[in-house]
């Protein structure tokens, strides 16, 4: 697996630029991670007035972006991880499959008993630590997703705003019932660049 960097410091919105660009020419598997200020990041399905909590946003200087895959609400900030894999394939439903269960293995390769789920999250111990959603591109697949590290989990439950009826889903009453950040579970990254480093290496 090919693993990039790109500059540090872009927003959202351009590392999602990076991966349109990527999927044009890409000759094969490619990782490459990203951290961002705090943004939330909505699904191309999903309503900004529905799922975000606009006021809140605005008021903390917390940017608001579409993306162009599916799949559910999530806020991010510099203790999260966002990761990106870029392949020719255009088996996206495969590619994704195989490409979340690589993750979870990395996980449980630290002693963390991650499992995936049919709602494209991984779970530790039930709680939520890692989102994803892909989509197919006329010359590959986008797969891309969140690791909480040691994410604003406040921030988080006031920016995003699920209904009843989805926290059900999951059998959570609250956001922040669902989630956990990966450095309330283990100690074995020193900080979100230890793990950084570490999702890198695993991609090899």
């Amino acid at each position: 697996m090919n693993i990039v960097r790109y500059k540090e410091g872009l927003t959202l919105a351009e590392y999602l630029a990076k991966e349109q660009e990527l999927v044009k020419e890409v000759k094969e598997p490619t990782l490459f991670t990203w951290i961002v200020s705090p943004t939330v990041i909505y699904g191309h399905h999903q309503s900004a007035e529905v799922e975000v909590n606009e006021t809140y946003c605005r008021e903390h200087g917390i940017a608001v972006v579409q993306r162009k895959s599916g799949g559910g609400c999530v806020y991010a900030d510099e203790g999260n991880l966002m990761i990106s894999f870029v392949t020719p394939s255009t088996h996206s439903e495969q590619v994704f499959t195989d490409f979340l269960s690589h993750i979870a293995r990395a996980l449980q390769a630290k002693g963390l008993p991650a499992v995936t789920t049919d709602h494209n999250d991984i779970l530790v111990d039930h709680r939520k630590v890692s989102g994803w959603a892909c989509y197919t591109c006329p010359t590959g697949t986008i797969v891309h997703g969140t690791m909480l590290y040691d994410v604003n989990l406040e921030a988080l439950t006031k920016a995003i705003t699920p209904t009843a009826e989805k926290l059900a889903k999951h059998g959570v009453a609250s956001v922040r019932q669902r989630v956990a950040n990966i450095k309330e579970l283990t100690n074995a990254f020193a900080d979100i660049h230890a793990l950084r480093a570490y999702i890198e290496a695993y991609g090899n």
